[in-house]
């Protein structure tokens, strides 16, 4: 199969993945009374199989994909911000989808040439994922004060939520990608 072909073939399957996981409940594990979402891990995983481009275009589909649910039932915590100021709430959902392929690529790149290199995936998936989670929440907060809004009430719940699902979504990132990377490489070598 054409190389060029193939990336764009794996970009479409992983992208379709986000979008599942994003519009369903699968992409939800419950841990009693906050939700961990596993959305960074198709696109981590293609950052790191594809590249930064690819990984970007998958970031994009994870931003719409948030954006669209925001506007279809917005959570607690959004539902302020989205009342307030819909382009702060819109830039919440996206900026931080696009980073995460960002902060993987870069923390890859780095640690294949540092003796850290055989746990190169599972750092740069952690990394990925808890950029998500910090610059999600932390645009949250500073957009709640930009837009007026009190950000004192939310304060409390936004570290809670980011110390309790963004480190498990790291390590579920961390656990997650570094065995699917291993095993789609190898399929495309015997392609």
């Amino acid at each position: 199969m054409d190389k060029q072909i193939e990336r764009f073939t794996w970009t479409a399957i992983l992208a379709a993945l986000v979008a599942l996981l994003g519009m369903t409940p699968l992409g939800l594990i419950p841990l009693g009374f906050i939700n961990v979402t596993i959305l960074c891990v198709p696109v981590i995983l293609g950052t790191l199989l594809l590249g930064l481009k690819e990984g970007l275009v998958l970031g994009l589909v994870f931003g719409s994909i948030s954006t669209a649910r925001m506007f279809m039932g917005p959570s607690a915590l959004v539902a302020p911000l989205l009342g307030a100021n819909t382009a702060l709430a819109v830039v919440m959902c996206i900026l931080p989808r696009l980073l995460i392929p960002l902060v993987s690529h870069l923390s890859y790149q780095k640690l294949l040439n540092s003796r850290f290199v055989r746990l190169a995936p599972a750092i740069s998936s952690a990394l990925g994922s808890l950029t998500n989670t910090v610059f999600y929440l932390g645009l949250m907060l500073v957009f709640y004060r930009v837009a007026g809004l009190d950000s004192s009430a939310v304060q409390t719940l936004i570290l809670g939520t980011g110390l309790i699902a963004g480190t498990s979504e790291a390590v579920v990132a961390a656990l997650v990608v570094p065995p699917i990377l291993i095993a789609i490489k190898k399929m495309m070598k015997r392609a």
